[in-house]
């Protein structure tokens, strides 16, 4: 938590080219891209990074097949394009997975001209991914027999891409990267009022959620990436835009997994939307809904949770219909979704309809930008028309030629995995790990990851599982503790590591291991995280097995 205390301190003590304010997907690409081209950036969220939306996505990086069908072949060509791009850009974090689609017999497009759709979906992405294939009745039965083809004409199958670590892990190596190159970020920093004054200065005034400190922060430019709460901060700023936000909720229900396959089991729900059941590890992760909300924050509802297991079990046979007692946690989210001011998308319209495309609202008297809408595949254009609009406000950016995101050289890779192959560090592989140590460790930490294999040559014990029935070893923990702004329990089970996707509330909290893993993020401090997240004070049992020498790495 040293880091963020720093950054608190110096987001007084000098003028920033750049303020953002929210630390989502797009806060975070604007960030990266800003300090790498040679900006001087602020960032702060309310919460923590990726706290809201962007940690209730499905972890899909696709390119909007569903728009096709509104002839929106503009969006869905950049989206597809976005999507190679960031599978070229991050091969060891987004892959391709093939999409297995199943086809009610009334659908209300056939086999054959959903199969032509792929295929144009296919030209649309210059032919990156694998070629479509229809799919019979017989190809289905054959290749996922748990998928109920009883009322089913047939199917296609095409690609896209997921992540393989969690969406808020991923948004948050964006984050990562601003302060690699000297962006001052700090999470549960709240922005409660801004000003541009006379000198041509915005001054926000920005409350430290934690321990009520009040901080002046003084920038030439304002980047309200608010997501959901765009509308509310241009709000409280006075500053007035052609565009606004309406929101759908979406949900996710976690369960255990439902098949091995590595594939997207897709299919359309009872209203018509794309309904998935999603490889989550050793979980499947199914949904989603698409229900107007108009309070935020959101949760989920009793119609909602059965909507989703009622779909669910009418498409797939099971050996016992899953139930809500099956639930291991939920995802709950809203999509904020763009129209004009003067659109009259009402009560009564149909929001569904609306893609996820983004828009950026460049003021240039008063030095603001608004980012609306997105989604994660579109994040590197985010990056870039952000860099564009601060040139055009008379920010400097000497390095804009620089490479602001993607996985490091392939030398820096080949020597992290020379080191841990003479280590034998794939040796220590946990058994709950679907992966090689090394392979994990390199996905998620980057060229970070040579300095655990120094850890781990001056202690073995940093190799060693530290929370039982995860894949974490202790020496992340360490490694989190310095450079990941860890300032709740709830920031490490959830968003930087997927252990609450995984594990029921319970189960985390009994897991042994884990009450050291708060000593080693939060020292004295430990067991007020832990009754912060759990509610309830750890048990004499857990405090006394988390007792082992204090471990100091330089």
């Amino acid at each position: 938590m040293k880091l963020r205390e720093s950054n608190l301190d110096k987001l007084g003590q000098r003028v920033f080219d750049v303020l953002i304010i929210g630390g989502g997907i797009n806060g975070a690409v604007s960030a990266a891209a800003l300090t790498a081209r040679g900006a001087q950036v602020a960032l702060i969220d309310k919460g923590d990074f990726a706290g809201f939306t962007s940690q209730e996505s499905s972890n899909l990086v696709w390119g909007g097949i569903k728009y096709l069908e509104s002839f929106d072949f503009r969006l869905v060509r950049k989206l597809c394009i976005s999507r190679n791009r960031l599978i070229r850009a991050y091969p060891s974090s987004v892959r391709e997975i093939r999409f297995f689609v199943t086809l009610a017999q009334n659908f209300r497009k056939g086999r054959f001209l959903l199969w032509c759709g792929t295929w144009l979906y296919w030209l649309f992405g210059n032919l990156f991914t694998r070629p479509p294939r229809l799919l019979s009745n017989a190809d289905i039965n054959r290749e996922e027999p748990v998928v109920n083809t009883g009322e089913s004409q047939g199917g296609v199958e095409y690609s896209d891409a997921y992540l393989v670590d969690n969406d808020a892990r991923f948004v948050f190596n964006f984050v990562r990267n601003a302060i690699n190159h000297g962006g001052i970020v700090a999470n549960y920093v709240e922005s409660t009022a801004a000003v541009r004054g006379a000198d041509g200065l915005w001054t926000c005034t920005a409350r430290d959620v934690i321990k009520g400190r009040s901080i002046t922060i003084r920038a030439k430019v304002l980047i309200n990436a608010a997501g959901p709460y765009v509308d509310a901060h241009n709000n409280m700023t006075g500053v007035s835009t052609e565009h606004r936000h309406v929101f759908s909720r979406g949900i996710h229900l976690i369960v255990d997994r439902i098949t091995e396959k590595r594939a997207v089991l897709t299919f359309f729900a009872d209203d018509g939307r794309l309904f998935f059941v999603i490889p989550m590890g050793p979980k499947s992760c199914i949904g989603t809904t698409d229900t107007r909300e108009d309070k935020l924050p959101t949760f989920v509802r009793a119609d909602d949770r059965r909507f989703v297991l009622e779909n669910i079990n009418k498409r797939l046979q099971l050996k016992k219909p899953l139930v809500e007692a099956d639930i291991i946690t939920e995802r709950c989210g809203v999509r904020p979704l763009v129209v004009m001011k003067n659109s009259g998308t009402g009560r009564d319209a149909d929001w569904t309809s609306l893609s996820r495309k983004h828009e950026i609202e460049l003021d240039e008297k008063l030095h603001h930008i608004s980012v609306f809408g997105g989604k994660l595949t579109d994040c590197l254009n985010v990056g870039e028309e952000i860099t564009e609009s601060v040139r055009r406000l008379g920010v400097s950016l000497p390095y804009i030629g620089h490479t602001w995101y993607g996985e490091p050289p392939d030398e820096v890779r080949d020597e992290f995995f020379h080191q841990a192959r003479l280590m034998q560090l794939d040796e220590l592989t946990s058994k709950a790990s679907s992966e090689p140590l090394s392979t994990r460790l390199w996905r998620r930490y980057a060229e970070s990851a040579l300095r655990l294999l120094e850890d781990i040559r001056a202690d073995p014990e940093m190799a060693e599982v530290l929370i039982a029935g995860t894949e974490y070893i202790r020496g992340e923990l360490y490694h989190a503790a310095r450079r990941e702004m860890i300032t709740k329990l709830d920031d490490f089970v959830r968003r930087r590591s997927k252990i609450a996707f995984i594990a029921r509330k319970p189960e985390i909290r009994d897991s042994p291991g884990l009450f050291e893993a708060c000593r080693i993020l939060f020292g004295d401090e430990a067991e007020a995280k832990f009754v912060e997240y759990f509610d309830e004070r750890p048990s004499h049992d857990v405090i006394r097995n988390s007792e082992r020498p204090p471990h100091v790495l330089e």
